[in-house]
C-alpha cells in the first residue's frame, strides 16, 4: 500500500533522512517510533505526500506520488489519504458533524450525502449524541475521535497519524490506539502512526525504529 525507496531529506547540511527504504502492506498497522529528532513525523509527511523528499520515491497503491503536480497531488490526497495529528485541528466555528463532513464536499460529495456519512461515522465513533456540539464543547478524547471520523469520510486507502494520542490522557490514549484497530478490523484500512510511546505501539501488526534519520528495525 505504501513504499518509499531511498527517501532523502535534508535542510541545507542538515540530513534528516538518509536514504530510507520502507514498504507498508495493505491493511497493515504500522506504529514508527524513536527518539525526538529521529526523523519520524518527517518520514511520515513524505510518505502522506504533505511534504516532498529531497531524493527519492514515494508510491501509494502504486501511485508515484513524487512524480504528481500540486492540483494531481491535491486530489489524490484527498481521495486516498487521511490524517489525524496530535492536535484535532477542528475548524472551531464549526459543529463535530460540519468538521467531518468538509473533505467530503471538497471532494465533490453532495451535501446531503455527506452528511449521512459523517453522521454514520460519529455514530460508529460513539459520538451520536455530540454531531451538533462545536469542538470547545467536547473533551480531547471526543475532538480526537471527530478528527479519526474525518480522516475516514472519504474512505482514504490509508490513514497517517503524527502523534495521535500524545494530547490525550492514559484512558484516553489506550481507547483511541483500540479504535484504531477496530476500524482496520472494519473497514480495512491502513495505519501508519508516528509515537513516542512504545508501550501504545505494542497494539500495532509491526513497530518500526528510527534514529538519527535511519530505520534501524523493521519490526518484521
Amino acid at each position: 500500500m505504501v513504499e518509499g525507496k531511498g527517501i532523502e531529506k535534508a535542510f541545507g547540511n542538515l540530513r534528516v533522512l538518509k536514504g530510507i527504504d520502507i514498504r507498508i502492506e495493505s491493511g497493515e498497522i504500522v506504529s514508527i517510533v524513536g527518539a525526538s529528532g529521529a526523523g519520524k513525523t518527517t518520514l511520515l509527511q513524505i510518505l502522506g505526500s504533505l511534504d516532498a523528499p529531497s531524493a527519492g520515491e514515494v508510491y501509494i497503491d502504486g501511485t508515484p506520488i513524487h512524480k504528481l503536480n500540486e492540483w494531481q497531488l491535491a486530489q489524490f490526497r484527498n481521495r486516498n489519504i487521511g490524517f489525524v495529528f496530535q492536535f484535532h485541528q477542528l475548524l472551531p466555528e464549526f459543529t463535530a458533524v460540519e468538521n467531518c463532513f468538509l473533505p467530503a464536499l471538497i471532494g465533490g460529495v453532495k451535501h446531503a450525502e455527506a452528511e449521512k456519512k459523517a453522521v454514520e461515522l460519529l455514530d460508529f465513533l460513539g459520538l451520536s449524541h455530540r454531531l451538533n456540539h462545536k469542538p470547545s464543547e467536547l473533551s480531547g478524547g471526543e475532538k480526537q475521535r471527530v478528527a479519526v471520523a474525518r480522516a475516514l469520510i472519504n474512505n482514504p486507502l490509508v490513514v497517517f497519524a503524527d502523534e495521535p494520542s500524545g494530547n490525550l490522557d492514559s484512558k484516553n490514549q489506550e481507547e483511541l490506539m483500540d479504535l484504531f484497530v477496530s476500524l482496520r478490523n472494519q473497514f480495512k484500512q491502513t495505519f501508519v502512526i508516528v509515537t513516542h510511546d512504545e508501550h501504545l505501539s505494542v497494539k500495532s501488526d509491526r513497530t518500526i525504529h528510527m534514529k538519527d534519520g535511519e530505520i534501524i528495525n523493521h519490526g518484521n
